[in-house]
């Protein structure tokens, strides 16, 4: 079985004042390095085959934490798991963008069906890469969210779950399909008293 531990990346700037991030290359902050650290912490017991980054700075800084603790792994980037492209929303808080796109429509903001497609891409090149493996994947909120509506057939995920900086999911899978084994697990963070789900 091919086990894929996702995590987010953990907290910048950005995340503390609740902004919308996407492809904007904005490093972790004090507190996002020691989230990594934390969570590099909480995994290493745990033994991978390699850690899979998001491209982005913020998921390859927290990858590179983490990787000290779980062995100095492979560190492969993989665009597929970048972050979804906000557009004109990037930048702004959700009540910003609330009131400025109240239909929804945002220009330059990349098409679900993209997203779900290069995911898909994605999970398959991990498992083709690593069969009945664990591996570790290192991502971004929207990315992962994505990956578990489309895994829960929309019960969690996009526009239903709020994933916190470093947050723990596990995804598995045997054959054609995967599953959730869990999700946006913050055990880890428990030294912090608040957390932030922007």
């Amino acid at each position: 079985m091919t086990t894929i531990c996702l995590v987010r990346h953990g907290e910048t700037d950005w995340n503390a004042m609740g902004k919308l991030q996407g492809r904007e290359d904005i490093p972790l902050n004090e507190r996002g390095r020691k989230q990594a650290e934390m969570v590099g912490e909480s995994l290493q017991s745990v033994k991978f085959s390699a850690v899979v980054t998001s491209p982005l700075l913020r998921a390859k800084q927290t990858a590179e934490i983490i990787n000290k603790f779980v062995g100095k792994l492979p560190l492969i980037e993989n665009a597929d798991f970048i972050e979804k492209a906000y557009g004109k929303a990037s930048g702004l808080t959700i009540p910003e963008r609330d009131e400025q796109f109240p239909d929804g429509v945002i220009p330059g903001m990349e098409p679900i069906d993209l997203v779900r497609k290069r995911v898909i891409h994605g999970l398959s090149a991990v498992k083709q890469s690593f069969p009945g493996q664990p591996v570790l994947l290192v991502a971004h909120g929207g990315l992962i969210n994505v990956i578990l509506a489309l895994l829960s057939g929309g019960k969690i995920g996009t526009g239903k779950t709020k994933l916190f900086n470093t947050c723990i999911s596990h995804i598995a899978t045997a054959g054609d399909s995967w599953e959730i084994l869990d999700y946006n697990r913050i055990d880890h963070l428990s030294k912090f008293g608040k957390v932030t789900s922007i």
